[in-house]
């Protein structure tokens, strides 16, 4: 097995949000841009595939048509180690889109990411079902995630 790949569905900003996608993150890179041919099914010369990479995930943003949009049942979650990160990914991830909540939002093309700090985890895994309760109720309330309130429902349950 050669690994899995994620595959983003495109009217015709594949490119266009590959280049936005990889300027976010610090490693982000294109790796393989591929054309339409003569023999369609779009038309010649536009950008059919746009391979990619970001914090260490493989992508391709497909230029497919607008037979199909993104929605909620699909998201990208990435896993933040500073509530910086969270604030900065959700600026930068969100402009032109939407927020949502808990950690969830749209961007400006419809895919929905999860901007998480690594602390949500450690907080809601705990043994203590009081405490990772009281986390889980905290999150509930919230938009962007706040690790600091997230740390304080903890700490008061």
């Amino acid at each position: 097995m050669h690994g899995i790949t994620t595959c983003l569905w495109f009217d015709t900003q594949a490119e266009e949000a590959a280049k936005h996608y990889t300027s976010i993150f610090s490693d982000g890179r294109i790796t393989h841009v591929d054309y339409y041919g003569s023999a369609g099914p779009r038309e010649e010369d536009l950008v059919k595939t746009v391979s990619f990479e970001v914090a260490g995930h493989k992508l391709i943003a497909l230029n497919g048509g607008p037979n199909y949009t993104f929605n909620e049942a699909i998201s990208l979650m990435v896993h933040c180690d500073t509530q910086d990160e969270v604030d900065d990914l959700w600026v930068r991830l969100g402009d032109g889109g939407e927020g949502g909540p808990c950690g969830w939002l749209k961007d400006r093309y419809g895919l929905s990411w999860q901007v998480v700090p690594a602390l949500l985890f450690e907080l809601v895994d705990d043994p203590d079902p009081v405490k990772s309760q009281a986390v889980m109720a905290a999150m509930l309330q919230m938009g962007k995630l706040d690790s600091a309130a997230l740390q304080a429902a903890y700490d008061n349950a």
